[in-house]
């Protein structure tokens, strides 16, 4: 399979909008004749089939031409979102990225590496003939991993015709959850909003000018939309599906989005780099109960973890073993609970405190204290304690004036009514920065 059904799903959509970034908009006939360059450009570069290439920039018309024509020409594609610019050297070191495009004065311009990439894996996806894909864990349990991918085995899931939607690019083009959407989106010929950067008021903006139908996005954006009031400074009447993932919902996030936005449908999504993005299917709009799966993909819940196995799953990773059992399961390593087909996102296995033997799941406790007046932002994590083995803790980033030692004291009254006492943080933290990082996703401290 080539990239040939998304020219012609292009070529169907002619006028129609294709690419938007502020009020500029671009039809997928321009967007055809900017992949056609591309092709052109590459048919006369020195770059040969099979070679590993970075694309350093975020969305544009052009970034999204260059990567289906880089898919085109058989290449290994590694994108690199600017977000990531201070690990550009480490992932381009570990991908053994030979050439590169960077975005001078916004145009891309081709300079070759002088390193060669021989990588078993790279050597696999050359000998089948076939372009790759490789994208970086976001690091919040250690060092990040190079995934690659068989970019033609994801892209088959999207030759069955879905829904064409306006949808928000809110997830990078270096996420898996980025390329799934920008890939969906042109194959049934919707429209991509770009916001000009990724501030509720800026992505708030965006949908209210192109009318945004979607908005995939983290728990931890929505939070803080909701904090920002931005979405009551613009129209969002179009908007009608907000699907999150990445990481646990707060049931307190939920309930004020469902409460603030009855129009707007809410969406679990479950997908990891590794395996891809699986279909689902939330209970209800304020439920956090999903069914996950798909023609694609097959799961089972093995001692209360949740394990995959995917028609497109990675091929492995550049710097690391392989996760997949003799089976081809993968362990997510999420815990969840079970409802006949429904499951329940815990959190992962590696984030849990044990405190005494009662577990703890931060994202349960994080959702009750977001819902304290003043409180922004919080991470829960863990710490060594001598006599339960583990204690809980939290980074909080309050909007009040209060001192820590009466925000210890409210919060204290609060969780009391709330979760039981061994689930209370026992260690409090007032911060100024966001516990998140440029993917929108809360990152815990590490105590082990």
């Amino acid at each position: 399979m080539s990239i040939a059904f998304l020219k012609t799903k292009m070529r169907e959509a002619g006028a129609a909008d294709a690419v938007a970034i502020g009020e500029n908009c671009i039809s997928y006939q321009v967007l055809s004749e900017r992949l056609d360059h591309w092709q052109s450009y590459l048919q006369h570069s020195v770059l040969p089939a099979g070679a590993v290439v970075a694309i350093k920039g975020d969305y544009s018309a052009d970034a999204i031409a260059l990567f289906l024509a880089l898919a085109d020409y058989k290449a290994i594609i590694i994108p690199l979102s600017n977000d990531s610019a201070t690990q550009f050297d480490e992932f381009s070191e570990i991908g053994q990225v030979e050439y590169e495009f960077v975005a001078v004065d916004n145009e891309y311009q081709l300079k070759a590496t002088q390193t060669k990439a021989d990588h078993a894996i790279y050597q696999q996806i050359r000998q089948k003939g076939t372009p790759g894909l490789v994208l970086f864990s976001s690091g919040s349990t250690g060092k990040s991993k190079a995934i690659v991918h068989d970019l033609e085995a994801l892209l088959a899931k999207f030759t069955v015709p879905r829904n064409t939607m306006r949808t928000v690019l809110f997830l990078q083009f270096d996420h898996i959850g980025g390329i799934n959407t920008l890939l969906y989106t042109i194959a049934n010929k919707g429209m991509a909003i770009i916001p000009e950067n990724r501030r509720p008021i800026t992505v708030c903006k965006a949908i209210e000018t192109q009318k945004g139908e979607v908005l995939p996005t983290s728990p931890t954006f929505l939070n803080l939309l909701l904090l920002s009031g931005a979405a009551h400074e613009c129209d969002l009447s179009t908007l009608k599906l907000v699907t999150y993932g990445t990481e646990p919902m707060p049931q307190s996030t939920l309930e004020a989005m469902n409460k603030h936005f009855p129009h707007i449908r809410m969406l679990q999504t479950y997908g990891l780099s590794e395996v891809g993005i699986l279909r689902s299917k939330s209970r209800d709009s304020d439920s956090l109960w999903v069914k996950v799966g798909g023609e694609d993909y097959q799961t089972k819940i093995v001692d209360g973890k949740l394990c995959i196995k995917s028609k497109s799953a990675m091929l492995g990773y550049l710097n690391a073993s392989s996760p997949f059992d003799e089976d081809g399961y993968m362990n997510t390593g999420d815990q969840v609970e079970q409802d006949g087909e429904w499951i329940r996102i815990l959190g992962r296995e590696s984030e849990i405190i044990n405190v005494g033997g009662e577990k703890v799941y931060p994202a349960e406790v994080e959702s009750v204290i977001l819902q304290l007046d003043g409180v922004e932002d919080v991470a829960v994590y863990s710490l060594k304690h001598p006599i339960t083995g583990m204690t809980v803790a939290a980074e909080i980033k309050i909007t009040t004036d209060e001192t820590l030692r009466e925000f210890k004291v409210r919060l204290r009254n609060h969780c009391a009514k709330l979760i039981p006492a061994f689930k209370v943080p026992s260690k409090i933290t007032l911060i100024d920065q966001y516990t998140h990082n440029a993917r929108f996703k809360r990152m815990r401290k590490r105590t082990d």
